[in-house]
């Protein structure tokens, strides 16, 4: 019985060393939800001034010459990865591999430290990846996809709706489709509409992945924010059970010292 109780509160101290670990994830994660979602929030702004600008291009007749306009039938295709830097997140990292799954025949280029794992690439980071590399990564992409490398651009980002709520999605980034006209906008381009989206579309690329970078971030820290309330909550629920135990096993090794007491006074 004695053994048993010592056994009991090891692994109470043991839950309960893991419920001040989750305790402490769960608030560095809450003190970054906000400024990842004000970064968001801008670079949700910037996209769209940016998806704005394309469309007014994209509408041109003229800009059906653009290398970045082409279309094939069985289309080659390459799709950024954005996932975390690390676990602990509960289905973050999970339901963008899962999408990933979608395109059996697509080359992946991955950024943040797990997909680099998955897909055994060099390592980066999500969290950290700057413009500057965001830029050379689609200065390079759309160089590519310009000289028929490959015929189609994706990224596989997790789109935040809430602080409870994301999910895994992919975002056509090439080529451009032809945009309707809106006969109440009239906007002119120098030197030509052709010339500015030739020279436009390194600029969206990169844009539009920090974009996808930022929103992913947030829902990592939101993610792993609600996994830690939550882990914490069952540590605490096993920490009431095994104390629980603790106390009826305490209690029946008194009980049993006491008869045996009583029966050895008795002899």
């Amino acid at each position: 019985m004695a053994g048993n109780t010592k056994a009991l509160r090891v692994r109470i101290k043991s839950v309960n060393s893991t419920l001040q670990l989750t305790k402490a994830m769960e608030l560095v994660a809450s003190s970054k939800i906000r400024r990842a979602n004000e970064a968001m929030q801008k670079a949700r702004e910037y996209t769209a001034s940016l998806e704005k600008s394309i469309s007014l291009l994209t509408s041109e007749k003229e800009c059906l010459k653009s290398p970045y306009m082409r279309r094939t039938e069985n289309p080659r295709t390459k799709i950024i990865v954005i996932a975390g830097d690390r676990g602990l997140a509960g289905g973050y990292n999970a339901n963008v591999f899962r999408l990933c799954n979608s395109f059996p025949d697509a080359e992946f280029i991955p950024i943040g430290k797990r997909a680099c794992e998955r897909f055994e690439a060099e390592i980066n980071s999500s969290e950290h990846f700057s413009f500057n590399e965001a830029f050379a990564l689609a200065d390079e992409l759309c160089r590519d996809f310009s000289e028929e490398k490959f015929d189609r651009l994706g990224v596989i980002f997790t789109r935040y709706n809430s602080v409870m709520s994301w999910d895994a999605q992919i975002k056509w980034l090439l080529p451009f489709e032809k945009s309707e006209k809106d006969s109440t906008v009239s906007t002119i381009f120098e030197p030509d509409h052709l010339t500015v989206l030739n020279l436009t579309v390194r600029e969206y690329v990169a844009g539009i992945l920090v974009a996808c970078l930022r929103e992913s971030f947030a829902c990592e820290v939101a993610s792993r924010r609600i996994a830690m309330d939550s882990a914490g909550k069952n540590a605490k629920q096993m920490i009431d059970d095994l104390g629980l135990q603790y106390n009826r096993a305490r209690q029946g090794a008194i009980t049993q010292e006491i008869t045996e007491i009583v029966a050895g006074s008795g002899n």
